[in-house]
């Protein structure tokens, strides 16, 4: 039986004064002015607290979100000193293994003053394979050891960048070492957190996965689940859809087909117009790297349209971003561009006219501000150019490429509407959106009758939160479908 709740006194984020919601069936039964509800179920008092729909988050890694928990953490390093360092402490230290080898994850190597080497890594560690995963996702510095294990050609750095290292990343067995409530503790944490859905843009099985982990009780967030290009014809073959629910518990629908078609800003491998500083304009990957031919897109997006499969596509660089807006632009096809993170002017228009969302993550610019002043020199100005694309009239979802930035929606909500963190000032402050927009792209649902009982609580208005008050938001309750995934009150 569905329970019912009643939550009274609580003020809507857009403002007005204090309602009170009966929440029943999974959806929001009514809404009427503080003290005028026929109170039913459970009565909640939130006591004046602030209420708005519960947060999506657009673009995850849900595996490399639970697994970066049991690595070493390389976030903090400035240098491949600074990694090495770690490593070192890392290993003497007695730091446990997965499947054999010692893993890392976090370094981002575009500022280093001394690049990478395969030399110097394995001169730490040489008597276990040593992998150690950039922050992006899109490379690994390994040692001689992992060298040998995977059968790899290593040059003198010791990274592996892009399709080969992804598909590596993926085929390592540390999920069999997880704990068998990794997967809904991290669930738990971003609900508590006012998370109530995610996108997962994870590369494997998610039908299965997804549906084995909310059968196992994962029951704290929906997960629209994308599939990559090596499993269409299966997901085809089953006669999935984009929309179609896959689990039994009803909270995992089937998504979209994910394409990569380029790299990433830290590895210098985001496909752009211009070449990298510093790089012969005469090298092959001089601009940078086209992942997946543009002519293979084209067949991968027709396919899964004839299969009633929609399409999200990563682009970082804006040459990636000019062309896959003519790819979706020749096919007549709406779907998802991914990251868009370096836009020329003339295309910011194209997203609206051609109805495609763009799915950004806020907390890159924050992350990356350094690496794009040294490497998108000259052209920072339409770098995560969030406000550009909103003043286009492109539809946006935030998100946070977990674990590449926090899985945190007020993480988010603050890097899009400050541009700033710490003590630093605004970058580029002509591309902070309004708290409004930001919070619209956040979510999808509304407050109002009919809609999904998927909701948040707060403890701080977010329209009085300043900067850092948005960050640290203190959340309340969360309710998925008028259950409570996570509540103090």
């Amino acid at each position: 039986m569905t329970e019912t709740v009643t939550l009274t006194g609580a003020r809507p984020f857009d403002g007005g004064e204090p309602v009170d919601l009966v929440l029943r069936d999974g959806i929001i039964a009514s809404i009427a002015p503080a003290g005028a509800a026929a109170a039913e179920g459970e009565i909640v008092d939130a006591d004046g607290r602030f209420i708005g729909p519960g947060f999506w988050d657009a673009h995850v890694h849900f595996t490399q979100h639970v697994i970066r928990r049991r690595r070493v953490d390389l976030t903090e390093t400035r240098s491949a000193a600074d990694v090495l360092d770690v490593v070192r402490r890392a290993r003497a230290g007695g730091a446990p293994l997965s499947d054999g080898m010692l893993m890392g994850y976090g370094f981002r190597d575009g500022l280093w003053p001394v690049p990478a080497s395969l030399d110097a890594l394995d001169a730490v560690v040489s008597d276990v394979p040593v992998v150690l995963v950039s922050g992006d996702l899109h490379c690994g510095w390994m040692n001689r050891a992992a060298e040998r294990r995977f059968g790899l050609a290593l040059d003198e750095t010791g990274l592996l960048r892009e399709g080969p290292w992804i598909q590596l990343m993926h085929s390592f067995d540390e999920v069999s070492a997880l704990p068998a409530d990794a997967y809904r503790e991290a669930a738990d944490a971003a609900a508590a957190r006012g998370v109530v859905g995610i996108v997962e843009y994870e590369n494997t099985d998610n039908v299965a996965e997804w549906s084995k982990r909310t059968a196992n009780g994962l029951a704290s967030l929906r997960a629209d689940i994308a599939v990559w290009p090596d499993r269409l014809e299966s997901v085809i073959a089953d006669g999935r859809r984009t929309g179609d629910v896959v689990d039994a518990q009803g909270l995992v629908t089937f998504g979209r087909l994910k394409v990569v078609v380029d790299g990433s800003l830290n590895t210098r491998t985001a496909w752009c117009w211009d070449p990298y500083p510093g790089m012969d304009p005469g090298h092959p990957h001089a601009c940078g790297m086209e992942s997946v031919p543009i002519p293979e897109l084209r067949r991968l997006l027709e396919r899964a349209r004839g299969a009633g499969i929609e399409a999200a596509v990563h682009a970082i660089g804006d040459r990636a971003n000019t062309e896959v807006l003519d790819t979706f632009e020749a096919l007549g096809m709406k779907g998802v561009i991914e990251h868009a993170q370096l836009v020329r002017d003339e295309d910011f228009a194209r997203f609206a006219a051609l109805e495609l969302i763009a799915s950004v993550q806020p907390e890159h610019a924050m992350d990356d501000r350094d690496v794009a002043d040294r490497h998108w020199a000259g052209r920072t100005g339409r770098a995560f150019a969030f406000g550009s694309l909103h003043r286009s009239g492109a539809a946006l979802r935030l998100g946070s490429d977990a674990p590449v930035a926090p899985l945190d929606p007020w993480v988010s909500l603050s890097a899009a509407t400050a541009r700033s963190r710490g003590d630093r000032e605004a970058w580029h402050p002509e591309q902070r959106l309004p708290l409004d927009v930001a919070l619209a792209a956040s979510v999808r649902t509304s407050l109002a009758v009919g809609q999904p009982a998927d909701l948040v609580l707060t403890d701080r208005d977010p329209y009085a939160s300043d900067r850092d008050e948005l960050r640290t938001m203190p959340v309340a309750a969360t309710l998925l479908g008028g259950r409570f995934t996570w509540r103090t009150i």
